[in-house]
């Protein structure tokens, strides 16, 4: 697929960087939006249908070079019988893990394979109607922001409870239980037809780097090895946020084929340092998507000479943003930022 095998020539013969953002297909585009007014999340999320109509629509509005399936990275908390809603803006749980005497009231609704059917749906009905050289993403959130979701009920902050939980078996007990449901998930999205399933750590940078080290990668790497064990031909994309370069030399996952790294990570650091065990993506602030188009562009050629003089080949990148595009992001400077990046990023 286009991410990473083959990738679009432009009209002179030159090859494109690809790029896709987070977030691509949300609350900032129209599209989403114009559905939203007759459904809601959790509905747009289940209903393979709109799913799949809301997954396309950056696809078909901006051309980016892959879809994201249009789904929620809470979904396990649900299947452990936490409770979800989206009813008042924020997703809210029934309870939160404050001990571990909590996990007692964790278990399965039912099957995790029936569970997490609707995406499986969704992925078919996208690699169906979706152009072969765009790829299908599926994505899940990584184990600890998962636990600070189920501890917290966020992903930031001060995190007291749960980083404490690291030390007494309170992250050791729910990871145990969440292991095998998480894995169900990917291989539903994959046997659904998704080319790579991303692993979505948003909470991994609260954490000192000893703390990363000590409990948050065995984890990632029970999963990542079991997953390409039974799916060799799938990628695997890491995104973990506010972590630095040290975080993810730390990471030394060969199951793991690209990283995402977000705005305070040199580009050029990381593709130099990284760049011969993974594919790189990123990394511009999502706020310049903000700015006038004649700053933004300036933001855009800035990273792309990071990308030039590193001295790493283009085709060791893709080009992202270093987190999820925000709400009221103009929609304009997203259509102007690909159609610029596919004109001017090539090699």
């Amino acid at each position: 697929m286009g991410l990473f095998n083959d990738r679009l020539k432009n009209s002179d013969n030159r090859t494109q960087v690809p790029v896709w953002f987070m977030r691509q297909a949300g609350r900032y585009h129209q599209h989403y939006q114009n559905i939203k007014k007759d459904s809601d999340f959790m509905t747009m999320c289940k209903n393979p249908e709109l799913a799949k109509k809301i997954t396309h629509g950056p696809i078909d509005e901006f051309d980016f070079d892959a879809a994201i399936l249009f789904s929620d990275l809470l979904f396990p908390l649900e299947h452990l019988s936490m409770g979800l809603n989206y009813l008042q803006g924020p997703p809210k749980l029934e309870f939160h893990l404050n001990s571990k005497e909590d996990l007692k009231k964790l278990k399965e609704k039912t099957p995790a394979l029936e569970f997490y059917n609707f995406q499986k749906q969704a992925c078919q009905l996208l690699r169906e109607s979706l152009p072969q050289h765009k790829s299908l993403l599926g994505f899940v959130g990584a184990p600890f922001t998962l636990y600070t979701y189920a501890v917290e009920g966020s992903h930031s902050g001060n995190l007291v409870t749960a980083k404490k939980g690291l030390t007494d078996g309170l992250f050791n007990g729910f990871v145990e239980m969440l292991l095998p449901n998480l894995l169900d998930e990917m291989r539903v999205q994959a046997l659904g037809g998704a080319d790579a399933i991303c692993l979505f750590d948003t909470a991994a940078g609260e954490l000192s780097l000893h703390d990363y080290k000590k409990y948050v990668i065995p984890e990632i790497k029970k999963i990542t090895k079991t997953f390409k064990s039974e799916f060799k031909d799938k990628k695997i994309i890491y995104y973990s946020k506010h972590t630095q370069i040290p975080f993810l030399h730390a990471l030394e996952d060969e199951n793991i084929d690209v990283l995402g790294i977000d705005w305070r990570v040199s580009l050029s650091q990381a593709l130099k340092e990284l760049s011969s065990n993974y594919m790189i993506q990123g990394n511009i602030d999502p706020v310049a998507l903000h700015m006038s188009w004649e700053e933004l562009e300036v933001r855009w050629l800035d990273v792309w000479r990071e990308v030039q003089e590193s001295g790493v080949s283009p085709d060791r990148w893709i080009c992202g943003l270093g987190h999820g595009v925000l709400q009221h992001t103009p929609e304009i400077n997203v259509k102007k930022s690909v159609e610029f990046i596919h004109n001017n990023f090539t090699y």
